[in-house]
């Protein structure tokens, strides 16, 4: 037999921004609803950071976020700052940590973020129901209704707060896109984004290189990071790879600057100060021996530095200073930790991210097309769209 439950909100999907809308309309007095097929809320919460959940990044800004409508954040971000979450952290006295370029960690584990925001949700008197696909979601004349499970529950409002689809074996899929279609709403094309780069056969000298990490300046059109590379069995990460990734268009090359810090004479001067080196031993000053061995294998110098010509020298330090790569592709969803595109922040209010024409209906999190930088930037999002809506509904 089914059953029917009456309620001022239905949230789908239980992860960061689904549990920040909750809460925050919860203590608002809305009675909620937060329905996610999971069996556990914020799976992704749990894995992020290590285990550590980097919650936020201090240097959040508009300029740290890809979407079609770069002013479209400016609002949520504005009325919800990292202070803001980083208040409520300390409130439970969860400690935390500064790791790098602003961005905030537990010092202990995820599991004290998740627990602090179903606190928040019990506050505010949310009903979770978990471990529940969604069977269908209908428009009804009072708003709208979601039946799951053999239950049919009504709402006035409903949120869709599911992701993009990375990340899948966690259970992320298209499902924000596809009810959003549904609704009439425009969806800017997904694809991975923070994702590894894969590359081909000929460069298997560099793939060789699996687990050597080395700190670089990588460029993607006129876009660049400076962090970590790390070469893998397949290709390219670490940070500085996965946050051009984000921009990276397929068939676009590369850059990658190895010796960001070299002075643009300093293979000349390694020349005067060691003539008898060899190039692989004037990189392996600079750079971990294996990678130092590859980029001295393909550039295939013979000999002493002593012997070779200062122009020459010049042209190599350039080229170690701007080597060229073609990626065949990235590792795709499966390995990306967020989606670029969603649904279209031009159907969408940016105060309240209610849907323009479909009152009652919102978008939040990482379903919207907005996306952050790698290092804190979307859980801000998701802390600061939950938090929008959940003042508005």
């Amino acid at each position: 037999m089914s059953r029917t439950g009456k309620y001022d909100v239905i949230a789908i999907g239980a992860g960061a921004a689904g549990l920040m809308f909750a809460m925050t309309a919860g203590q608002r007095g809305r009675k909620v609803l937060l329905i996610d097929h999971a069996d556990k809320a914020g799976k992704k919460i749990l894995i992020s950071g290590g285990g550590r959940c980097n919650f936020t990044n201090i240097h959040t800004a508009p300029e740290c976020y890809i979407s079609a409508n770069r002013h479209f954040m400016k609002s949520a971000l504005s009325r919800y700052t990292p202070q803001d979450f980083l208040k409520l952290v300390e409130s439970y006295r969860i400690a935390w940590h500064e790791k790098t370029l602003g961005q905030l960690f537990c010092n202990g584990s995820a599991r004290e973020i998740l627990s602090m925001l179903l606190a928040e949700c019990d506050k505010g008197g949310v009903e979770l129901a978990l471990g529940h696909p969604v069977d269908s979601v209908n428009r009804t004349d009072g708003g709208f209704s979601v039946e799951f499970a053999g239950w049919t529950a009504q709402a006035q409002s409903l949120v869709i707060a599911t992701g993009g689809p990375s990340i899948p074996k966690m259970g992320a899929s298209g499902f924000a896109f596809d009810l959003a279609r549904r609704f009439g709403l425009k969806i800017v094309e997904p694809r991975p984004a923070l994702v590894p780069f894969t590359l081909g056969p000929e460069e298997a000298l560099f793939r060789n290189l699996s687990g050597v990490s080395t700190e670089v300046v990588a460029r993607v059109g006129k876009v660049r990071f400076r962090e970590a590379a790390l070469f893998t069995h397949k290709g390219l990460s670490g940070p500085a790879m996965l946050q051009i990734s984000s921009y990276w268009q397929p068939g676009q090359e590369i850059t990658v600057d190895f010796l960001p810090d070299a002075d643009a004479n300093w293979l000349v001067e390694a020349k005067r100060a060691t003539p008898r080196a060899g190039l692989k031993a004037a990189l392996s000053a600079h750079l971990p021996d294996r990678l130092a061995a590859a980029l001295a294998e393909r550039i295939a110098l013979d000999g002493p530095l002593g012997n070779v010509p200062d122009r020459r020298l010049s042209d190599i330090a350039a080229r170690i200073g701007g080597w060229r790569f073609r990626p065949t592709g990235t590792e795709g969803f499966a390995k990306a930790e967020v989606t670029v595109g969603g649904v279209s922040t031009a159907e969408l209010s940016s105060q309240t991210m209610e849907a323009k024409k479909q009152p009652g209906l919102y978008v939040i999190g990482e379903a919207v097309d907005v996306t952050g930088w790698l290092g804190g930037y979307n859980f801000q999002w998701a802390w600061a769209s939950g938090f929008a809506a959940g003042n508005a509904v």
